[in-house]
Order: C-alpha cells, then sequence, then structure tokens
C-alpha cells in the first residue's frame, strides 16, 4: 500500500472519530438549534472603528475561511499586538452549538479590544455554513476539515476548546469544554487573553 493512499486512509478514520465523540457528545442529535435573534448587522455597526486587523475580522463575518493550515497560521501571526480567542467547534457538537449566544454576545462586546476566531474543525462545509446562518457571529471561521490545525495545536479531540492567546502571540489558556455564561467567558478572556493588553 503506497503512502498517500494509507494517508487518505488514516485522515478518514481521523475525520471518523471525531464525528462519533460529537455524535456521543450531542447523543445522536446533530440538527442545528433553533435559529437565536442575534443580529449581526447590528453587532457590525457596534464594532465599527475597530483596529484594522480586527475590522478586517468583521468584515468576514459568519463566514468560512478554506485551507487552515497556512492560512490560519498566517492570520494568527496578523494579529500580533492584540489579544486572540480562537474557539474549535464543529456544527455536529451540542455543546459547541449551546456555547454560539455566549460567544455572539462576547465577541461583540469586545470586538474592539480582542480578535476572536473560529477553528470549524472536522465538519462538513454544508452544514457548518448552514448552522453559521442560524447563529452568526462577527468573525470568520477556518476550516479545519480533518483537524491538522487543532492536532498541531495540541486541541485535536476535544470540542469545543478556547485558545487564549497574549498579545505577543503567546498561548495564555487553553479551557476544554463550553462557556454556559457570558460572564465566565467574559473573565478568561480578561484573565488570560487580555494580562498584557491593558
Amino acid at each position: 500500500m503506497d503512502r498517500r493512499r494509507l494517508s487518505w486512509i488514516v485522515g478518514a478514520l481521523a475525520v471518523v472519530a471525531f464525528v462519533a465523540i460529537g455524535l456521543t457528545q450531542t447523543k445522536g442529535d446533530n440538527k442545528a438549534p433553533k435559529a437565536n435573534h442575534f443580529d449581526l448587522a447590528a453587532a457590525q455597526r457596534r464594532l465599527a472603528g475597530a483596529p484594522a486587523p480586527l475590522a478586517a475580522l468583521h468584515a468576514k463575518a459568519s463566514t468560512l475561511v478554506p485551507d487552515a493550515q497556512k492560512t490560519f497560521s498566517d492570520q494568527i501571526d496578523a494579529l500580533k499586538g492584540h489579544p486572540i480567542v480562537v474557539n474549535k467547534w464543529a456544527s455536529w457538537c451540542g455543546p459547541c452549538r449551546a456555547e454560539f449566544p455566549v460567544l455572539q454576545e462576547t465577541s461583540t462586546k469586545l470586538g474592539k479590544q480582542v480578535a476572536f476566531v473560529g477553528l470549524d474543525a472536522s465538519d462538513d462545509d454544508a452544514t457548518a455554513r448552514t448552522f453559521l446562518s442560524q447563529f452568526p457571529v462577527p468573525y470568520p471561521s477556518y476550516v479545519d476539515r480533518n483537524a491538522h490545525v487543532a492536532q498541531k495545536l495540541g486541541i485535536g479531540q476535544s470540542f469545543p476548546t478556547t485558545l487564549y492567546y497574549d498579545a505577543k502571540g503567546k498561548v495564555a489558556y487553553v479551557h476544554q469544554g463550553s462557556y454556559a455564561t457570558a460572564g465566565a467567558f467574559e473573565r478568561d478572556i480578561r484573565r488570560y487573553a487580555m494580562r498584557t493588553a491593558s
């Protein structure tokens, strides 16, 4: 068996494993919840006047950016000098879906000071786009279909996972699991990501 075929089989098995974990978390229910009432246009108006690197994220609100391996790293590099919050999610993950209202509220409140970036891992693009149309956020998500970026970051298996980068571009904290409240999420952002920004 040649290396290319073996690599493809290993990648396919990894995706199946991630989906199996997600279905366990969601008890087999992979339907998106009923759309909420978040007003993305109003959020973008509130975020007007953000520093240019953050405004560039807001301009790609609720979109999926393909080919994450290189573009994700480039994006993190481009955001140095700003605190960064990266949320790894998937549309099939129940705790991820439940967390989205918290992400919507907090990224709107702090989006002029903090860069928010999504990492959509081990997911189906069409399903992820449908979910984002129902639960939009004022920042883009990078496609990580085979979870290569997540694995490189050391967060390959837990959904959702949130990484906090300080303004120097160093990972300051990794939170596994969802946030139930915006207050808890904001406290961790201020404690870990914004600690060198003030």
